[in-house]
């Protein structure tokens, strides 16, 4: 089941899928505590198995509206059992109440079929991120969004 979760339950697996183990209060993305940032987390009995992190940043080329994805992480031994794609299914519905055109991420070049099983579209060149790999820029367009909405909405248990 998907919830609200709070930044520190968020820490470990971005640590230990993201990271490569670094210590979790390196985890820590300048954009976790800004106004209408909102973090989920699947979860199978009480054991968190996929988490992902969403906050208001257009993307510079497609305008107002626009939602970031970071921090998605699956624990491996849960990937492929449709956890991440729930927790991207969640959040579509609950940018979609507050009438959010886009989402957008930056997604290793691994994930891409992953996001494009979502409805995400490559809008990017690959692109190396130090340290961690090839990426691409990809973006999904929310139904019902409204270009150049002002988002203060404070989602949920979001401390």
């Amino acid at each position: 089941m998907v919830n609200y979760i709070l930044l520190q339950n968020t820490l470990a697996l971005r640590s230990t899928v993201l990271r490569n183990g670094q210590p979790p209060e390196t985890c820590i993305l300048p954009t976790d505590r800004e106004v209408g940032c909102f973090h989920l987390g699947y979860f199978v009995d009480e054991q968190l198995v996929s988490i992902a992190t969403f906050f208001p940043e257009d993307h510079p080329d497609y305008g107002p509206g626009g939602y970031r994805l970071r921090g998605m992480a699956s624990d491996s031994s849960f990937s492929g059992k449709g956890y991440g794609a729930s927790v991207i299914k969640f959040a579509i519905d609950e940018l979609t109440s507050v009438n959010a055109s886009y989402i957008w991420c930056n997604t290793r070049s691994t994930a891409v079929g992953f996001y494009t099983r979502l409805g995400f579209s490559l809008i990017s060149d690959v692109f190396e991120v130090p340290g961690i790999g090839p990426h691409y820029n990809m973006l999904r367009k929310i139904n019902g969004g409204t270009p150049g909405v002002t988002f203060d909405h404070k989602f949920p248990d979001q401390g």
